[in-house]
């Protein structure tokens, strides 16, 4: 194994907190001399500038020694980008083994690669490379440093359970606890059991350490049995880095807000006015809220030609085209003021240098799951303490910043809670739990988890994959179904339907439509040009429903050459297109793999509605009698649902529909609908429909 320090050196200095083996580092003078001199030189010492770079040699040592470290350092310390490079340097990817760097989120991972990259000169996808959800920029027999999602890694595990390339795998922005994040420790920490050579580094910004600490810590009867083993000790350390922060003025408001937008958008246009040189990084909850500030900003800086002069509005959010996010990350031009308007993928894992004063909506979209009603909703919700530190945090990275909260101050103090709400307690488990069933896991309920689940999600998720034909009588994969199913990168319905149009004939068209439900939208989003986007719609409108008219809509996207220009015309966004072909294009190598014979229906909607019931039959709904408001009630559990204002079957109102997600506002609305026969739902899922909960009006 690499030495690092110099044999005969002094070991680095550590420091016990007396908490039961609890480490801290103190950097010796040494050391953090080399970080002196603030010249903008070469790569190196921009990278000796770093606060992580002062505790090199420590985190190597605890990476030679420990099973598992814990480094918690504020953002801005540089831990994402260095410490693979450091373990890269100590020989850790010797030997054709790989270094793993996760994160939850993609668009870090794109951006945390690319600079890594550039930091180690070389090419994007040679030694350093990345891979994503239907994207993988790695070479197999060049990449040593190799970033990934959580979710990715999971997949990987698929086909080799014990990960026996990588080395080391470093769990970075941990504190986020995706659900990924929660399944992969969990994982690990298995894995670890039979692979005492993988190192874990769990990283974090604000992660309570000590429980992490202990989520690692083996059980005695384990700790004895390995008692001989020479490998490194068992007991986790935890290494703290502090952040290379500067102070953050905060401000917040006298009286809560009526419209956080208007806002984030008048705060805005008050630091430009009043405030010296520096880039201005605004928190809003998603897509939506970011198109009307920017837009907001736009027709300011347009109407008020001097006083806004020389602002550069951005958007920030996970489905942004690549160069669009480049524009973000690049220098400011000279006599410009850059505003970034982001969600909370900005929080943690995305540096913008120029950063200097943050608007902090005090909000985010967060997914919260009712198991007992099985609706899963995004909702706009406060953040905690813990996120919004995080965001003001953003604005002390090159120099003194100012965090302006569009909140109150008491309402920061007494009512905002410390700590956000692990994602896997108000979440969907069905994904997590076909996940795990087919990496052998089979007693689920007995599973270790950084956050137990509750019992009623988990019981509707068995319920909801043993109704689609995945799980048998006792709860294990079905063969083919299930592995089958596991198989697919996709939500297990969408899964399921690919498989069904096997059998129906219908396979070609059904990859279009599974790839088009799996990105956001595939509409330009539209405010204060609503009318002209429903009217764009009507050109492709199916009278069977939305799964029908994306079909048209990618049909007429191939007519015309892929053309931005026929995009931009029929409200269309381009960017997702292209994802919609990548994405089918990665859907049709799968399917051919498994068999599935790529076969075309045609004009046939009929057996292509019947596939989206193989999938979706749980989501099925029925007109009220009296439903002249276009009132639906769902078969199973009788919610009240509508058809959502942007489905082309908005005020059509047929009797029996399917729908892919319920979103909630003021209501529980239907995205993306298809009209159904009642009939196929007992043939879909006879054990899920008995005749008579379809009542009478089945003929």
């Amino acid at each position: 194994m690499s030495q690092f320090w110099k044999p005969g050196g002094e070991r680095p200095q550590l420091l016990d907190d007396g908490e039961g083996g609890v480490l801290f580092f103190s950097p010796s003078a040494s050391s953090s001399s080399s970080s002196s001199g603030f010249g903008y030189g070469s790569i190196d010492k921009l990278r000796q500038r770093l606060p992580v770079y002062k505790y090199r040699t420590a985190i190597l040592y605890l990476v030679e020694t420990r099973a598992t470290t814990i480094i918690v350092g504020e953002t801005g310390s540089g831990k994402t980008t260095q410490i693979p490079q450091f373990l890269n340097e100590a020989g850790w990817a010797d030997g054709g083994r790989v270094i793993a760097c996760t994160q939850p989120r993609r668009l870090a991972v794109q951006a945390v690669a690319s600079r890594v990259a550039e930091e180690m000169g070389v090419k994007l996808g040679e030694e350093v490379g990345y891979t994503i959800r239907f994207e993988d920029v790695t070479n197999t027999d060049k990449t040593v440093v190799k970033f990934l999602t959580d979710g990715v890694l999971l997949r990987e595990m698929m086909d080799d359970p014990l990960l026996s390339k990588y080395s080391v795998i470093m769990v970075d922005e941990a504190h986020e606890r995706s659900i990924s994040t929660d399944i992969l420790l969990g994982l690990l920490r298995k894995i670890q059991r039979r692979r005492p050579d993988l190192r874990l580094i769990i990283s974090s910004a604000t992660i309570e350490a000590k429980s992490m600490a202990s989520f690692f810590r083996s059980s005695k009867r384990h700790q004895e049995a390995g008692a001989t083993d020479l490998g490194p000790s068992k007991e986790p350390a935890i290494l703290s880095v502090e952040g290379r922060g500067f102070n953050v003025e905060i401000h917040y408001v006298e009286e809560p807000v009526p419209d956080y937008v208007q806002a984030a958008v008048s705060t805005v246009l008050l630091i430009h006015d009043q405030e010296p040189a520096g880039d201005i990084l605004v928190f809003l909850t998603g897509q939506d809220d970011i198109d009307a500030a920017v837009r907001l900003l736009t027709e300011e800086v347009q109407s008020h030609g001097k006083k806004s002069h020389g602002l550069i509005v951005l958007p920030l959010f996970s489905g942004l085209p690549r160069a669009d996010q480049d524009l973000v990350f690049s220098p400011t031009p000279r006599g410009k003021r850059k505003v970034v308007i982001s969600t909370n993928i900005a929080e943690t894992s995305l540096t913008m240098e120029g950063v200097v004063y943050v608007v902090d909506s005090g909000f985010s979209k967060q997914r919260f799951y009712n198991p007992i009603s099985d609706i899963e909703n995004l909702v706009v919700a406060p953040i905690s303490k813990a996120s919004a530190r995080q965001r003001a945090g953003r604005a002390g990275r090159v120099r003194p910043g100012k965090c302006y909260r569009l909140y109150t101050e008491e309402y920061f103090v007494k009512q905002m809670s410390s700590e956000g709400i692990p994602e896997i307690q108000r979440s969907k488990l069905v994904s997590c739990v076909i996940q795990l069933k087919a990496l052998g896991i089979d007693n689920i309920l007995g599973f270790k988890w950084p956050a137990s689940p509750s019992s009623e999600a988990m019981i509707r998720a068995l319920e909801v994959l043993y109704s689609l034909g995945v799980l048998d009588d006792d709860a294990k994969l079905t063969s083919p179904v299930g592995f089958q199913v596991a198989e697919i990168p996709l939500d297990p319905m969408i899964s399921k339907m690919i498989l069904a149009s096997d059998q129906l004939g219908c396979a070609e068209e059904i990859l279009t439509i599974a790839a088009a439900l799996s990105i956001q939208s595939i509409w330009v989003s539209g405010r204060g040009m609503q009318k002209e986007l429903d009217e764009a719609k009507l050109r492709f409108a199916a009278a069977e429903g939305d799964h029908v008219t994306f079909l048209n809509v990618y049909k007429g996207f191939l007519q015309s050459g892929k053309s931005s220009d026929w995009c931009r015309r029929n409200f269309v966004n381009a960017h997702a297109m292209k994802k919609v072909i990548e994405i089918r294009a990665q859907l049709k190598r799968i399917a051919q793999r498994l068999g599935i014979v790529l076969k075309s229906c045609e004009s046939d909607m009929t057996v292509l509605r019947k596939a989206v019931t193989a999938g979706f039959f749980a989501n099925a709904c029925r007109l009220e009698a009296y439903g002249h408001n276009g009132m639906y009630k769902t078969v199973r559990g009788s919610q009240e649902v509508y058809i959502h204002p942007s489905s082309v079957l908005f005020r059509v109102n047929p009797k029996w529909v399917v729908y892919h997600s319920l979103v909630s506002t003021d209501r529980q609305y239907m995205q993306n609908v298809i009209t159904i026969e009642p009939s196929w739902l007992p043939e879909a899922a006879p054990h899920f429909y008995q005749q008579r909960q379809l009542g009478p009006s089945i003929h």
